[in-house]
């Protein structure tokens, strides 16, 4: 969401018609659409009607009080800022009326002018940034929901950033990466992101094909086709057609099955077995592997015109090895999803553990472990008794635990690790605590109590204040 996505709307609250229509004219002369009402119980039926981003409220009116209106107003639309215009002489009213969540107060006459338009650009910054970071957040709930994708390192950022470009394309993609590192989560993100999320997506593992069905699963067959066909059936390309069909594994492929897969590919059409007749197809393929496809051609275990139709665009899972500043997010993530709404900490030892580990079965083995340990433990905290026997007896130090594994950390130290990722993640979000302690999976208190101990706090107001010049 830019900046211009969001029109404000400036409600102007005052008795006095010539103040109204100089804020109105200021307001209009920065894009805002400005509503009017001279007092308070009409500016709440305005409300009714129509909300408002920003509201300026004189403090002394007919009927309500500015105080008044700003406690019904924080109570009917808690995030709509309210600033509140004031005389020299009743200062002390202001600092009252900000202690009951007034975003600032600006005194009159206006004098000059200019300052009036500089406090309503501020004040439309600041609402422009929450509303940027409301829409990023719940876009990164949704997301990460549908897909389970976490992670901040630069790694899997580039793996978003690669999504992102794919997502809208009909262009064919080879997924690469060891077993458990989330490539059909990859495919799935790909599909469901794009334009084409309403459209069917078709998961196929490979290996799990029973050779002599392959060809009557992938593309169909007709009645009487082959003992126990006792009526046709549509095939799996078939069934995604217009969409999207996901080959897992498709290294596992027979090499006569390569061939006819190719010609599908190529010709876009299928013809089920035991039938003459050909059926047009329009699919788009994603495929993955474990495997080195390039290496597998040139053995002749794989077919090397299919490697080529398949590989118009790479996208490689990192390892989680080669990632190591996600497992505390990952972490977190997994224990919502296992013990949600149960405040379980992890002890420093058993982060430790779990760092130092070079995780072969990724985050898939991640995943496992850390639901283990929340079947078997007390529900309160994860020690390193708690962890599978290989994954607590874990070196200190591994040979792929190095600084270009780590994403540029200098060393393996718990205390390294985790200020790297929240300083990552604050420079991600703007500054922005709410939403970094939630990326983070920590509360609020926990996340203050971080920022306090690894002096973080200036930095994180610095770059909040970047972000609303």
């Amino acid at each position: 969401m830019s900046s211009d996505d969001l029109r404000i709307r400036l409600l102007i609250v005052d008795d006095e018609q010539s103040i109204r229509k100089l804020c109105a004219t200021v307001g209009q002369s920065l894009g805002f659409a400005c509503l009017e009402a001279d007092n308070g119980e009409s500016a709440l039926a305005v409300l009714e009607e129509q909300s408002a981003h920003m509201i300026l409220t004189d403090m002394v009116m007919p009927h309500m009080s500015g105080l008044d209106f700003l406690e019904k107003v924080k109570k009917l639309l808690p995030r709509t800022e309210v600033a509140v215009m004031t005389g020299h002489g009743s200062i002390e009213t202001a600092v009252q009326a900000m202690k009951l969540g007034a975003y600032d107060y600006i005194t009159k006459p206006f004098s000059p002018l200019e300052e009036l338009r500089l406090f309503l650009r501020r004040m439309a910054e600041k609402v422009r940034l929450v509303e940027e970071n409301q829409f990023l957040r719940a876009r990164m709930d949704t997301e990460t929901q549908l897909h389970g994708i976490v992670g901040s390192s630069s790694k899997i950022q580039d793996v978003l950033r690669m999504i992102s470009r794919l997502k809208d394309t009909r262009t064919p993609v080879l997924i690469t990466g060891e077993s458990g590192t989330g490539k059909e989560l990859v495919a799935r993100a790909i599909h469901f992101r794009g334009t084409f999320a309403n459209r069917a997506f078709v998961a196929v593992d490979c290996g799990s094909l029973v050779p002599t069905l392959i060809e009557s699963e992938l593309f169909g067959y007709e009645k009487g086709a082959f003992t126990g066909a006792l009526k046709s059936k549509a095939g799996l390309f078939q069934s995604a057609d217009g969409g999207t069909i996901f080959l897992d594994e498709i290294g596992e492929l027979p090499l006569e099955m390569q061939a006819k897969l190719l010609r599908v590919l190529q010709e876009k059409e299928v013809r089920p077995v035991g039938s003459n007749q050909k059926v047009k197809v329009d699919v788009r393929v994603i495929a993955a592997s474990n495997r080195d496809l390039e290496t597998e051609y040139h053995k002749g275990a794989f077919r090397k015109d299919l490697y080529f139709r398949l590989n118009v665009v790479t996208l490689h899972v990192p390892a989680l090895r080669e990632r190591r500043s996600d497992i505390p997010m990952l972490l977190h993530w997994f224990l919502d999803r296992y013990a949600p709404g149960q405040p379980i900490k992890v002890t420093n030892a058993a982060m430790k553990s779990l760092l130092q580990y070079d995780w072969p079965g990724n985050v898939r083995e991640l995943e496992n472990c850390i639901e283990r340990a929340v079947a078997l433990g007390d529900q309160q905290t994860i020690d390193v008794n708690d962890l599978p026997p290989v994954i607590a007896s874990a070196s200190p130090v591994s040979e792929s635990f190095s600084e270009a594994s780590m994403g540029g950390l200098s060393s393996t130290d718990l205390e390294d690790i985790e200020r790297a990722t929240i300083q990552r993640v604050f420079e991600q979000v703007k500054g922005d605590k709410a939403l970094a302690g939630k990326m983070l999976g920590i509360s609020r208190a926990t996340l203050y109590r971080k920022l306090k101990r690894y002096n973080i706090g200036v930095r994180a107001m610095s770059a909040s204040s970047q972000a609303l010049q």
